[in-house]
């Protein structure tokens, strides 16, 4: 429960969003055309031409997660989502490292999609600027700035522009996938052994390809930051991240199918920053080509603005709550948006872009934030799913639907997160491991000063507090 009471400064503007801007939120938080530029060398890194099967395995387990997020939104509407949730089903500490792991991974995230938004555009013109780390940080800083203008200004302007670039993004998408299948040039024939189990070989392969999934999939949880904002605040936003998620996964899907198809290893080895452009250009040579990597471009754009949301307005739950600086639960008079916590992330934001000239190679900085970002967000998906089991345990038996919606396929999904976590830990690096595991530790130093000064976020709920949101719930199914 919020500690501070919703007074005009600490209000969100209610009732914006509806349930077609909820689930373009949804798309555009996954970045189908970002995820698959970004990811698609790692994901073949990992396990080869199993890429279909990985995100298969890793999308099922991702959909409980999914249906957590769908139920658990029905007992409170609050920005911080996990970091409100999780605190009432498992225990605030949990809570807030949920909430922390969120801050720390969509931090992580604007290096990872402002690189590519930079690169992008420059590979429009040249593939020598393209691969030039200060030009394209340069041009990604530019794009991040315009994107946190966009979000300053109104989560209304927020969602016109995701709805024309996420059309665009998907309609191409969809084109190049279906000229990829049916392109007459094969290097692979179409095997259903691509979705098979068995086409890992190990089980360390599995993992690491599910690790690698689960940042294809990560993003669609922003409906759910954006649930004080959207009409019908307790359904609606899980019912966007359904529609979302799906749209996702049959376009994940698709398309790797298409690339295992078209793409050599050669192909994906020497252009592992520009695979799209690649692909592009086997089923459609020439300037039509280049018209995916327009797609690229929007979706790393869309995917950036909708990582400021979430980390913006769960930095602002938790201002609001007191249990991060208060400033940061101000909002704009005009605009109603978290304007002092929009303001830190931009400063945070340009810092790390600095920062990342000095890491490595742009391909280095990708693989280890991929990475780190995958570790923390296992945590706090695990953890929404553990928190729906837990805080609905005696409604889960009241009904088939029940059982595999609200316990079932939630304990597959945290279980899946748990094991991949554990699982991968020994196959990552020592600066995947200090970024991954390093930044969430800094979130021990804030959450024990608030606990030391005895803040009522920390206290467990009472027996009566639970019985008010099992109400709240059955109100809302």
């Amino acid at each position: 429960m919020s500690s501070s009471p919703q007074t005009h400064e600490h209000k969100l503007a209610p009732n914006v969003l509806g349930l077609f801007e909820s689930a373009v939120m949804g798309v555009a938080g996954s970045a189908p055309a970002y995820s698959i530029a970004a990811s698609t060398a790692l994901l073949v890194g990992a396990v080869g031409l199993a890429g279909p099967a990985a995100l298969l395995y890793c999308g099922i387990a991702m959909f409980g997660i999914v249906f957590a997020f769908n139920y658990l939104g029905r007992t409170e509407s609050n920005s911080g989502a996990t970091y409100a949730w999780v605190r009432r089903g498992l225990h605030p500490a949990l809570g807030y490292i949920a909430g922390w792991s969120l801050l720390m991974c969509s931090s992580i995230f604007m290096v990872a999609a402002t690189l590519p938004a930079g690169s992008s555009f420059l590979g429009l013109f040249s593939e020598k600027l393209s691969n030039s780390k200060g030009w394209v940080t340069l041009f990604g800083t530019v794009f991040f700035l315009l994107m946190v203008a966009a979000v300053a200004f109104g989560v209304t302007i927020t969602a016109k522009v995701q709805v024309l670039m996420s059309t665009i993004e998907v309609g191409l998408l969809a084109l190049f996938a279906i000229l990829a299948i049916f392109h007459g040039t094969k290097t692979h024939t179409f095997s259903w052994h691509w979705f098979s189990p068995t086409s890992f070989g190990t089980s360390q392969k599995f993992f690491a390809g599910a690790l690698v999934a689960a940042f294809y999939y990560w993003g669609w949880d922003v409906t759910a930051n954006l649930n004080e904002e959207t009409k019908g605040s307790h359904k609606t936003p899980g019912q966007g991240a359904i529609i979302g998620m799906i749209i996702t996964f049959m376009l994940f899907e698709v398309f790797t199918v298409g690339s295992n198809m078209v793409l050599s290893d050669k192909d994906i080895a020497d252009n592992s920053a520009n695979i799209l452009g690649v692909l592009g250009q086997k089923v459609w040579p020439g300037t039509p080509g280049k018209l995916i990597v327009v797609a690229v471009l929007l979706s790393t754009v869309a995917t950036l603005e909708t990582q400021l949301i979430q980390v913006t307005r769960t930095m602002f739950s938790m201002g609001r709550d007191g249990t991060l600086a208060r400033s940061f639960g101000k909002v704009h008079k005009k605009y109603q948006t978290p304007i002092v916590a929009t303001m830190t992330i931009t400063v945070v934001g340009i810092g790390l872009f600095v920062g990342s000239q000095f890491i490595g190679s742009l391909g280095t900085i990708m693989t280890d934030a991929i990475a780190a970002i995958g570790v923390q967000i296992s945590i706090y998906y695990a953890l929404a799913g553990f928190s729906v089991v837990v805080l609905f345990r005696k409604m889960i038996f009241k009904s088939f639907k029940n059982f595999i919606l609200m316990g079932l396929w939630p304990l597959i999904g945290a279980l899946f997160m748990s094991i991949m976590f554990i699982k991968v830990i020994p196959t990552l690096d020592t600066l995947t491991k200090v970024v991954g595991f390093g930044t969430i530790a800094l979130g021990l130093i804030p959450m024990l000063w608030y606990w030391s000064r005895g803040h009522v976020y920390f206290k467990m709920p009472t027996k009566a507090e639970r019985l008010a949101v099992l109400h709240e719930f059955e109100h809302n199914l």
